[in-house]
C-alpha cells in the first residue's frame, strides 16, 4: 500500500540491486546509487550515500553543484541531453519542476510535480522487480492554455566512472544481432532507430561496463527502451566527469502536441544491472517469465509451413504435409502467408484478409480439422499493418496508406503502410481479423510486419504518424487478445525486427532472424536472449541448405543450434530422407524430455577463450541439473582446444556429465577419456557414462574438450548424483 511521504532519500532493494534515489528540497528525483546491493541502510547511512555522491563546485563552472536528475533539466545546469526538449511557440522550453512528496511502497517510488510558470504537470515512476530490473518512465502534462510541442522526453540513468567500454548490437536483415564494442570516451554515443519497428540493427541492450565485462563477470550497467516504434539509446561522458546512460522514444517533428489537459506518457526505460551478462540476461528473462502472458504450458514443436509451399498452397499436399509433421510428434501447425485473396506472390492481396475462393474453395476449415484430428493446434500469418496496392483495400481507401508530401512512400517489399491510426482503418482491420478467428479455431498468430515505416504520414495532412502508428497496433493487439484470450501471437518482422519488451508484453514469442543458417543462428539467437528467454526465442530446423545464405548443414547442427529456443521447423518434410526424419523423431523427443529444464532455467554462456568453440548452457532454478551445447563454430588452430569449463552449477553437490549419442559429431574421431562407455540408455537421452565431479570442479578445473569437425555441436547432460554415484 502507498503512502505519502516526505523521506528525503528513498532506498529500493531488490535480491542483488540497490537504488537510492534523492528526492531533497522538492526537486526532480535523482539517483545518487543504481548497482550491487548496498545492504539495509538507516536513514543517517543514505543520507550518507546521497552526500558521497554529490557533485561539487569547479573551476569556471555554477555557483552550486549540478544536479543531475532522471530527467535532467537545463535550468539546473545539465550540459548534456536535456531530459524534456520543447516548446509552447517558443516559451517554456527550459523548465524547472517542483515536486511534491512521493508514494513509495517496497518495489515503487511515484512522484508528482509541476512548473507552474511553464504550465507543465510531470510524474515521475520507479519499479524495481524482485531480481533487480529498474524501470522508469515519465508522464507529461499540459496544464496550461496553448498547445505545448514535445520534442524529446529522454530518461537518464547515471553509471560510475570505472564503466568506460560500451557494449551494444548491430546488424542487418538476416543477421541480425552482431555485437560491437568501443571505449566510453567524452561525447555522446547514441543509437538512432528511425525504421518506425525495433529494427535488426537496433541496440536492443545498450551496455556499459568495466572494461573487459564478459558473460560471466565484469559490472555492467545496461538499458533498453521498451517500445516498438522509433527509439533511442544514449551513453553519454561529460567533460565534469558525468556519465549517464538513458534513452526514450525519437518523436519525429509535431508528432506530440498537448492541448490543455493532454498528456504524453514515455516507454518504459529499464535499466539492468549486473555482475556480467549473464547475471544481466537474468533480470529480463525473471521479469518476462513473471509478466501474466507468459505462456504458462510447454511450448509446442512448430512447424511453419513457408520455407516448405511459399505461395504455391495447394490443400491435399499441406494435408500431406501435416500428417508427416504429427507422425515426427509436431505440436502446432502453421500456414504462412499466401491463404488470402490475390495472394499468389508477394505484389499484391495484403489488406484483404478473406480466404482465397480459388485456392480454398472450402475456405480454411478443411485445412483447420484435419490438423486438429491429427493432435496438432492450427496457426495463421497475417500482416495487417501493410497493404499492396494491387488489393481491393488500397483501390477503396488509398487515402488509409501512410503518406507525405502528396506522394507515396518508396515501395519496399511492393507493400506500403497501412494507416492503424485512422479509426476506421483500423475498425476494418479489427473487424476482418476477427471474422477469421471466429470461423477456423485458431490458436496461434504469426503476426509479420516486412517494411520499415518511411515517409510515414497520416492523411490528410501528412503529419509524422508512426507514434500514432505504434500505439494503434498495440491497441489492436490487446483488443484481438481480449475477445480471443487464449489466442497466441508471435511478433515476426521481417525476421528479428520488432524484439522489444513493448511488444513483448503483448505476444508469446518472438522470431529472431528469417535465417535459419545454424552458423548464423548461433550468433543471434545468443544475443537475442540477452534480452529474450529461450522459451519465447522462436528457433526453427530448416532444410540442408539454407534458403537465405546458401550453406549447407548436417541435420545435428541445425537441431542442436534450434534446441536452445522455442524449437520448430522450417522445412518441406515430405522431401526428408527415412533416416532424416528418424534422426528428427530423436532430436524432438530430446526437445520434449528437456524444455521445461530449458524454458525455466538460467541462461549459462561461456565466455570464448577459443574462436572455434561456443557454449551454451540452461542450469535448472534448483540447480540439479542442466544442459549444455559445445558448438564448433570454425576449426582450431591448435589440435586440442584443451579443458572447457562449466557454470552455474553448485559447487558442493556432485554431478553426472554425459555427452548424448544424438547427432554425435566426432566423425569417428578419439573421445576424451570423460566420456567414459557408451551406456545402455535407449531413445534421445542415449550417450556415453560420462564422469562424476562437483560443481566445484566442472567450473574452475574442466574437462577436455572433444574433437569435431566445424560447424557441429555436442550436446552434453548433467544431473546431480546422490551418494551412491546415481542421477538424482
Amino acid at each position: 500500500m502507498s503512502t505519502d511521504t516526505r523521506q528525503p532519500v528513498v532506498h529500493l532493494r531488490s535480491r542483488a540491486v540497490s537504488v537510492v534515489i534523492d528526492l531533497h528540497d522538492g526537486r526532480l528525483p535523482s539517483i545518487a546509487h543504481w548497482g550491487a546491493d548496498l545492504g539495509a541502510l538507516d536513514d543517517a547511512e543514505l543520507a550518507d550515500v546521497v552526500r558521497g555522491a554529490e557533485r561539487f563546485v569547479t573551476e569556471n563552472a555554477p555557483d552550486r553543484p549540478t544536479r543531475l536528475a532522471v530527467l535532467p533539466e537545463q535550468s539546473e545546469a545539465w550540459l548534456g541531453r536535456p531530459g524534456i526538449t520543447g516548446s509552447r511557440d517558443g516559451r517554456d522550453w527550459s523548465p524547472l519542476f517542483t515536486m511534491e512528496p512521493a508514494q513509495v511502497t517496497p518495489r515503487t517510488v511515484t512522484v508528482d510535480g509541476d512548473d507552474t510558470e511553464a504550465g507543465l504537470a510531470i510524474r515521475v515512476e520507479f519499479e524495481l522487480s524482485e531480481a533487480g530490473l529498474l524501470r522508469v518512465r515519465v508522464t507529461l502534462r499540459n496544464v496550461a492554455d496553448g498547445v505545448y510541442r514535445l520534442d524529446d522526453l529522454h530518461l537518464a540513468l547515471p553509471i560510475p566512472a570505472r564503466a568506460r567500454e560500451v557494449l551494444d548490437l548491430a546488424g542487418r536483415w538476416g543477421k541480425e544481432r552482431t555485437p560491437q564494442r568501443s571505449p566510453l570516451r567524452v561525447g555522446a554515443w547514441v543509437r538512432e532507430d528511425r525504421r518506425g519497428r525495433t529494427g535488426p540493427d537496433v541496440p536492443l541492450v545498450l551496455n556499459v561496463g568495466v572494461p573487459g565485462f564478459g558473460f560471466a563477470g565484469g559490472e555492467v550497467w545496461g538499458v533498453h527502451v521498451g517500445w516498438s516504434g522509433n527509439q533511442r539509446h544514449l551513453a553519454e561522458r561529460l567533460s565534469t566527469g558525468d556519465q549517464v546512460i538513458g534513452g526514450g522514444e525519437l518523436l519525429l517533428p509535431d508528432e506530440i502536441r498537448l492541448a490543455r489537459g493532454d498528456a504524453y506518457t514515455s516507454p518504459w526505460v529499464y535499466g539492468a544491472h549486473g555482475d556480467g551478462l549473464d547475471a544481466q540476461a537474468a533480470l529480463f528473462h525473471e521479469h518476462l517469465r513473471a509478466q501474466p502472458g507468459h505462456p504458462a504450458r510447454d511450448r509446442p514443436l512448430t512447424l511453419n509451413v513457408w520455407e516448405a509451399v511459399y505461395f504455391d498452397h495447394d490443400a491435399e499436399a499441406l494435408m500431406q504435409l501435416a500428417e508427416v509433421a504429427s507422425s515426427l510428434g509436431i505440436e502446432r501447425f502453421v500456414l504462412d502467408d499466401g491463404w488470402f485473396r490475390g495472394r499468389r506472390h508477394d505484389r499484391a492481396g495484403l489488406g484483404d484478409w478473406f480466404v482465397d475462393e480459388e485456392v480454398w474453395p472450402d475456405g480454411l476449415q478443411p485445412l483447420a480439422d484435419r490438423v486438429r484430428s491429427l493432435g496438432m493446434e492450427f496457426g495463421l500469418w497475417f500482416e495487417p499493418e501493410m497493404v499492396n496496392l494491387d488489393s481491393d483495400l488500397a483501390r477503396e481507401h488509398p487515402d488509409w496508406i501512410m503518406q507525405t508530401g502528396g506522394r507515396l512512400p518508396i515501395p519496399a517489399r511492393n507493400q506500403q503502410v497501412l494507416d492503424l491510426g485512422r479509426p476506421e482503418a483500423f475498425a476494418a482491420v479489427l473487424e476482418r481479423m476477427t471474422a477469421i478467428l471466429t470461423e477456423v479455431d485458431i490458436a496461434y498468430i504469426k503476426w509479420d510486419q516486412n517494411r520499415d515505416l518511411v515517409d510515414a504520414g497520416s492523411a490528410p495532412d501528412g503529419r509524422a504518424g508512426v507514434h500514432r502508428q505504434t500505439a494503434a497496433v498495440y491497441r489492436l493487439m490487446d483488443e484481438l487478445t481480449r475477445r480471443f484470450p487464449e489466442l497466441e501471437i508471435e511478433s515476426c518482422s521481417s525476421g528479428g525486427s520488432r524484439v522489444d519488451l513493448g511488444v513483448l508484453e503483448r505476444t508469446h514469442r518472438v522470431w529472431a532472424s528469417d535465417c535459419s543458417d545454424p552458423l548464423e543462428r548461433q550468433q543471434i539467437n545468443r544475443w537475442t536472449a540477452q534480452l529474450v528467454p529461450l522459451e519465447r526465442l522462436g528457433a526453427h530446423i530448416a532444410s540442408g541448405r539454407s534458403h537465405t545464405t546458401g550453406r549447407s548443414h548436417e541435420l545435428s547442427f541445425r537441431a542442436a543450434t534450434a534446441l536452445f529456443g522455442h524449437l520448430g521447423v522450417e522445412w518441406d518434410l515430405r522431401q526428408a530422407s527415412p533416416a532424416e526424419l528418424e534422426e528428427l523423431r530423436g532430436w524432438f523427443g530430446l526437445y520434449r524430455r528437456t524444455r521445461d529444464l530449458l524454458h525455466t532455467g538460467r541462461l549459462v554462456r561461456e565466455d570464448v577463450f577459443d574462436d572455434a568453440l561456443q557454449i551454451t548452457g540452461v542450469v535448472a532454478e534448483d540447480r540439479s541439473r542442466a544442459l549444455f551445447s559445445l558448438t564448433f563454430l570454425s576449426r582450431s588452430d591448435v589440435a586440442r582446444i584443451g579443458r572447457f569449463t562449466l557454470r552455474g552449477l553448485d559447487p558442493e553437490r556432485r554431478y553426472r556429465v554425459r555427452p548424448l549419442r544424438i547427432g554425435e559429431p566426432s566423425g569417428g574421431r578419439a573421445v576424451p577419456a570423460w566420456f567414459g562407455e557408451e551406456d545402455e540408455v535407449d531413445g534421445p537421452l542415449a550417450g556415453w557414462t560420462g564422469v562424476v565431479a562437483s560443481g566445484a570442479v566442472l567450473s574452475h578445473s574442466g574437462l577436455q574438450t572433444p574433437p569435431s569437425a566445424p560447424e557441429r555441436a555436442w550436446i552434453v547432460d548433467v544431473s546431480a548424483v546422490g551418494e551412491d554415484g546415481d542421477a538424482g
